[in-house]
């Protein structure tokens, strides 16, 4: 791992914005519900070592509420949500090492909002929902060049349509499921925006990809 990680370096240029998503041969997140039913070591791993390069960690708030905690030595994390259905006096706000970011909207509701505003430092982006390309550049005004997303499919969606997404990090998993499951990226149709193979890493039946958007292709 400690080889492979080196072709992960992020690029000089900032700021730079890297998903990291796990599908099954037949294009679903999860199976039965289940992101991590699709996964194994190696890929949880990879999601640990990514967050050590990054300055912060981007995630949906439906993402957020499928972990227990985070990690005390991964960098901050910015949770994005209009509703603020979070835990906020659970493990991933009471035991943060770094103070976590809440990304909302003014229409927010008032007593989640100051649940929001004491666990954590809030960035108001929008009216009726995040405006996902404003608080990404609030988050690389504060200091957070290198940004990693997480998801979910809904925002990263929302990343992608509003020109952040630099970089798709994706570990095929070699199962099929069939379903309803989500794609990676769940959301209205957006510009065709092609990108470039960067690598092809095989870990047994695994595959690591890793593709940078092809800043000269038309889109």
């Amino acid at each position: 791992m400690d080889a492979m990680i080196e072709a992960y370096a992020y690029p000089d240029r900032t700021p730079w914005l890297r998903a990291n998503m796990i599908m099954t041969l037949d294009g679903g997140i999860q199976y039965k519900g289940n992101t991590s039913a699709i996964g194994y070591p190696a890929d949880w791993e990879l999601m640990q070592r990514l967050r050590m390069l990054a300055d912060v960690v981007v995630m949906g708030a439906t993402t957020v509420r499928e972990y227990d905690a985070f990690p005390a030595d991964a960098p901050p994390l910015a949770i994005v949500s209009r509703s603020l259905d979070l835990d906020f006096d659970g493990p991933i706000f009471d035991k943060a090492h770094r103070r976590p970011i809440v990304i909302t909207c003014e229409a927010a509701p008032p007593d989640r909002l100051r649940l929001a505003e004491d666990r954590a430092d809030v960035l108001i982006c929008g009216s009726a929902s995040a405006d996902i390309g404003r608080a990404l550049s609030e988050l690389t005004a504060r200091g957070h060049q290198r940004l990693l997303c997480e998801g979910g499919p809904t925002l990263l969606a929302e990343v992608a349509a509003a020109g952040w997404l630099h970089e798709l990090c994706l570990t095929l998993s070699p199962v099929i499921t069939a379903g309803d499951a989500a794609r990676i990226l769940d959301g209205p149709v957006i510009d065709l925006q092609r990108m470039r193979f960067q690598h092809a890493i095989p870990d047994g039946d695994y595959l690591f990809l890793r593709y940078l958007k092809d800043e000269g292709a038309a889109g």
